[in-house]
């Protein structure tokens, strides 16, 4: 019943105006002030205690009460309880385990347990009663929360007395809870990666899936649908075959998990080292790795276990293995090609193939090496270089024609035009000369090669020598000189050249058969 039970007094006058006055159920109803149904259920529990009117003589109120509203029957025989922590840890063990499985296997060893339905409803309820990030069923293996703790560590520089702070990486395994904490200098790219591949080697395995917050290291460009990620951090999680998902963003639900772990590590870990002076941050990860193992062989409040129990049940035998070789960091940076098919990289240029001349590439950047990708496949891959101005050049991503010139010396490009003529070679050595570093006449020399083409080795070297006669070091100038056929003008109004006198700041001849250039032998 529903209703609110009426007093002694309004039952007896109910019971009277209907046994002694035969008033109808409405008119009781209205004249009491109750409910027509009130009056109807009254009038039922009367009928079965086989009362009339007038009531019995010295039928007090706690013998009328008593008749009216009996005890209910005894219950039956107690079912079998089932053991929830074992239903709960079963639901995580297998990615197929379902509540009716479970309740099918109840069943079969107690017929007369209880119906679905009511083993569901109470399963519910009791796990309602943990905390709230282990509510979500969480399969073994399946799944781990990253994040950074919101305090930091003081770490003092003992030789300048600088403070800088130490940031606190924490993941955390979704079935067992079983916790990782590291420390690093900042949350840069190379410290949260190499955090995550410290975080596999202490639980010994992978997880099929990697959950951050949308940190900057991780998330290029935050998304509730499509959050693109690092490049970087895309290719961790290739090489140890795990998949990145990060959390929506402004869903805290999706990291309920990693924030009570970051909790528990605020409370266990840190607090108790706030006192403590450390010197680096070896000495600091000294002294978090007793309190981390502390933390995780503490046991559960409302569960039966630990988290080191629970890992080694649950999540080690389901855990994917390491990969056989530990990954190298890397980064990876756009490029556009330049004209002179090289790139750029922290002040170093390396080469790739010059038909990609002005094209926008990958590049991939470790400690040892640089390797250069266009469309998704490598093109180049070179020895990083360290010095400042440095060149890598691969011959063949030269045209032709570079190939050719980059096999030149200056020794080499004045017995050239020597076969020409002497003219020919005293401009060449000249116009070495008058370079910085005669590489950068080589060019200007190709060119006067070239000129072999359209005139004669003998007007060449006619040019050359009206060049040097006027003093114009330049392959424009032999090629202007040809062009207007000033080579060919009488001999009688030509000087009669001179070779240029010896000076203290020309090298001469000796110097290009004598000294390497550029570590190329003459």
């Amino acid at each position: 019943m529903s209703q609110k039970r009426l007093s002694m007094r309004k039952i007896r006058e109910l019971l009277r105006l209907k046994y002694e006055l035969g008033r109808s159920h409405r008119e009781i109803a209205v004249s009491l002030g109750i409910a027509n149904s009130t009056v109807s259920d009254y009038v039922r529990r009367a009928s079965a205690a086989g009362f009339s009117w007038p009531l019995p003589g010295g039928l007090d109120d706690a013998a009328l009460e008593a008749a009216l509203f009996p005890a209910p029957p005894p219950l039956r025989v107690p079912r079998p309880e089932p053991d929830w922590g074992d239903v709960h840890r079963e639901l995580q063990r297998h990615k197929g385990m379902t509540l009716q499985l479970l309740w099918l296997e109840y069943r079969a060893v107690h017929p007369n347990g209880y119906q679905y339905s009511w083993y569901c409803e109470h399963y519910r309820a009791w796990r309602e009663q943990l905390d709230v990030v282990m509510r979500q069923v969480y399969r073994a293996g399946e799944k781990a929360f990253v994040d950074y703790a919101g305090p930091k560590f003081p770490v003092v520089d003992r030789s300048t007395g600088e403070v800088h702070d130490a940031m606190v990486f924490v993941g955390v395994l979704g079935a067992s809870n079983y916790t990782f904490v590291d420390v690093t200098r900042s949350r840069s790219l190379p410290d949260w990666t190499m955090s995550h591949v410290r975080m596999f080697e202490f639980w010994g395995g992978v997880p099929a899936l990697v959950i951050p917050d949308n940190e900057k290291a991780a998330v290029r460009e935050a998304s509730r649908y499509e959050p693109d990620l690092n490049p970087t951090y895309q290719e961790l999680a290739t090489h140890y075959g795990t998949t990145v998902l990060p959390a929506r963003p402004r869903a805290p639900r999706d990291k309920a998990k990693v924030e009570a772990a970051v909790q528990h590590v605020e409370r266990w870990i840190m607090a108790p080292l706030r006192n403590q002076t450390f010197f680096s941050l070896g000495e600091l990860r000294e002294a978090v790795a007793p309190l981390l193992a502390a933390l995780n062989e503490r046991p559960f409040k409302k569960t039966d276990g630990s988290r080191r129990s629970w890992f080694e049940d649950l999540d080690r035998p389901a855990l994917k293995p390491l990969p056989a070789e530990r990954y190298e960091y890397a980064e990876w940076r756009k490029a556009r090609v330049n004209i002179d098919y090289h790139i750029q990289v922290a002040h170093a240029l390396y080469s790739v193939p010059h038909p990609l001349a002005r094209c926008e590439v990958d590049v991939r950047i470790t400690a040892q090496t640089v390797e250069i990708f266009h469309k998704h496949r490598r093109v180049a891959a070179h020895l990083r270089i360290h010095r400042r101005g440095g060149y890598a050049t691969e011959p063949s991503h030269m045209p032709a024609a570079h190939r050719a010139h980059a096999g030149w010396t200056p020794s080499g490009l004045i017995a050239w035009g020597r076969k020409t003529g002497p003219h020919t070679a005293a401009f060449v050595e000249q116009l070495l000369n008058s370079r910085p570093h005669p590489e950068q006449g080589y060019r200007s020399c190709l060119g006067l090669k070239r000129l072999l083409r359209a005139y004669s080795a003998e007007r060449l070297e006619a040019a050359c020598r009206r060049a040097l006669d006027i003093g114009t070091m330049s392959y424009t100038s032999v090629k202007s000189i040809l062009a207007t056929g000033l080579d060919q003008a009488d001999n009688d109004e030509q000087r009669t050249l001179s070779l240029p006198a010896e000076h203290a700041h020309i090298r001469g001849p000796q110097y290009y058969t004598t000294t390497p250039q550029n570590g190329k032998e003459s």
